[in-house]
């Protein structure tokens, strides 16, 4: 077997950026052959990527990409389990290259992005398992959203935690930037009243029934006092009917806006990191208590 040299070491570290023992671990495995210690750490990160696949990862970023022409564009989801590893110089950077690779391949969903070869000339998944097996933590791309208009496109990242890419024809240099950040603040549902979920309404709906009936409200005007409460409500949480948050007047909304400056949006997408998961909750107050009673 040929001797194991740092300088070997740190070109296998090059090849697959984890941990300088791991390397030279591997490289006495396979008696100094820096190819078959490049193959066998993928397969043994692709095998730590199992393992932790079952731990939930609930921190992470948005990042997104805009073509130069502001034509294409991609706003994605990455997720880790824990802030430090979401501000990790790699896994930022990795975040940025799956944006990109989402705006310039349309993969059809997650499952095909997986397979995408991002311009290191590894793909997507492989450069996740290596991720995953470098800095300790179960990785996981989530979601994104794929924008090609004719119109313009514009982004407002609000830290990396909320994300908005918005599609818009006509206006001035700067309408795009200001609906996105808008969107981040005021959280809209949808551009319209169509485009609110049948079941959010549905549940607003019950909800105003049964206030109005712990009012004790006369029979006759029940229906009545539903329906313009679910008026209020999409007036609320529709994008075009929303007054908009720099209005020097408190309120122009930002249909308003768009007739006044000859636009249109055709459609936003806002992507909040962790939304919708379910994070463990951990008392750590009680961990040590149980440790100090063994």
């Amino acid at each position: 077997m040929s001797a194991i040299t740092a300088k070997m070491v740190a070109e296998l570290r090059e090849l697959t950026g984890l941990g300088m023992m791991e390397c030279k671990k591997a490289l006495v495995e396979t008696e100094g052959d820096i190819k078959k210690a490049e193959e066998l750490m993928r397969i043994k990160s692709g095998n730590k990527a199992s393992k932790m696949a079952g731990r939930t990862a609930a921190e992470g970023v948005i990042t997104s990409f805009i073509s130069a022409d502001k034509k294409i564009g991609a706003v994605v989801e990455i997720n880790c389990e824990t802030d430090f590893v979401a501000k990790d110089d790699g896994f930022v950077a990795f975040a940025k290259a799956v944006a990109q690779a989402v705006a310039e391949s349309n993969p059809a969903d997650v499952e095909a992005l997986a397979a995408v070869v991002l311009a290191s000339g590894v793909t997507v998944e492989e450069t996740r398992k290596a991720l995953i097996a470098k800095l300790g933590e179960n990785m996981t791309v989530r979601r994104f959203a794929r924008y090609e208009t004719a119109g313009e496109l514009a982004v407002y990242l609000h830290g990396a935690k909320i994300g908005v890419m918005v599609d818009v024809t006509g206006g001035d240099e700067g309408l795009g930037k200001d609906i996105a950040m808008h969107i981040a603040a005021a959280k809209p549902k949808a551009l319209d009243a169509s485009g609110v979920d049948a079941e959010v309404i549905a549940t607003e709906r019950r909800i105003a029934e049964e206030s109005a009936k712990a009012e004790n409200k006369p029979e006759e005007m029940m229906a009545k006092i539903v329906e313009g409460k679910i008026n209020r409500f999409l007036k609320e949480v529709t994008l075009l009917n929303q007054v908009f948050i720099k209005a020097e007047d408190g309120k122009q909304t930002i249909e308003q806006l768009l007739k006044a400056k000859s636009a249109t949006v055709n459609g936003f997408t806002m992507l909040v990191v962790g939304e919708g998961i379910e994070k463990k909750v951990v008392d750590y107050a009680a961990e040590v208590a149980a440790a100090a009673q063994l």
